[in-house]
């Protein structure tokens, strides 16, 4: 059966399922395989491995070293940790209430990245010693000549790379790409009778 085709208002037509709400599916389902993946990688680690005893892996290239962080990704802030608690539910509460107008694809995955690494970082927060809002975050992978960091660091620094391309590009949360006018030089230079400068029809 074929699907319906989404209206230009963002609905769908009798049959079919609104595309933001197929978005927000998307995103959620991205940050949920993220803290799945953060809290699981987390739990084996803290079982078996020894604190500042790392285990060397593909030649010296990655190791795994335990280490607990109270500071920011890739041990950034250390001692301000109820500070990057606050941001971190700052992040999730924002990411929310922003995903009400997600339409784009990309910045559903991206949004998703973000939140599921704030997520599995302010479980530790919550979680871990030495107590409520000031838990250690765990960080176990180590690259040369990098701080250690986790699953979660990861995603988070990835999630806002893909945020400043997509703001360059132009590219909405709700799918739409942002018109730039033409400079003075460019419209000079465009014939006459020409569509004005910054018509973004195609």
């Amino acid at each position: 059966m074929q699907q319906a085709d989404p209206q230009p208002d963002g609905s769908a037509q009798p049959g079919g399922q609104p595309p933001g709400r197929r978005r927000v599916g998307l995103l959620f389902s991205v940050a949920v395989a993220v803290f799945a993946a953060d809290v699981i990688s987390k739990a084996i680690v803290v079982a078996t491995l020894t604190p500042d005893r790392p285990v060397w892996l593909i030649g010296g290239f990655l190791d795994l070293n335990l280490t607990r962080n109270s500071g920011a990704a890739f041990s950034f802030g250390t001692g301000m940790t109820i500070v990057f608690t606050a941001i971190a539910i700052g992040v999730i509460i924002f990411i929310l209430r922003t995903s009400r107008r997600l339409r784009s694809l990309a910045w559903a995955v991206t949004l998703g990245l973000l939140l599921g690494g704030a997520a599995g970082n302010l479980t530790d927060r919550l979680l871990r010693s030495p107590g409520v809002f000031r838990g250690e975050v765990v960080d176990w992978i180590q690259l040369p000549h990098w701080p250690v960091f986790n699953v979660a660091d990861s995603c988070i620094v990835c999630g806002g790379f893909l945020a400043v391309v997509l703001a360059a590009r132009g590219i909405r949360l709700d799918g739409t790409r942002e018109v730039r006018a033409r400079s003075g030089e460019d419209a000079a230079a465009k014939p006459a009778g020409g569509p004005p400068a910054g018509d973004s029809r195609t």
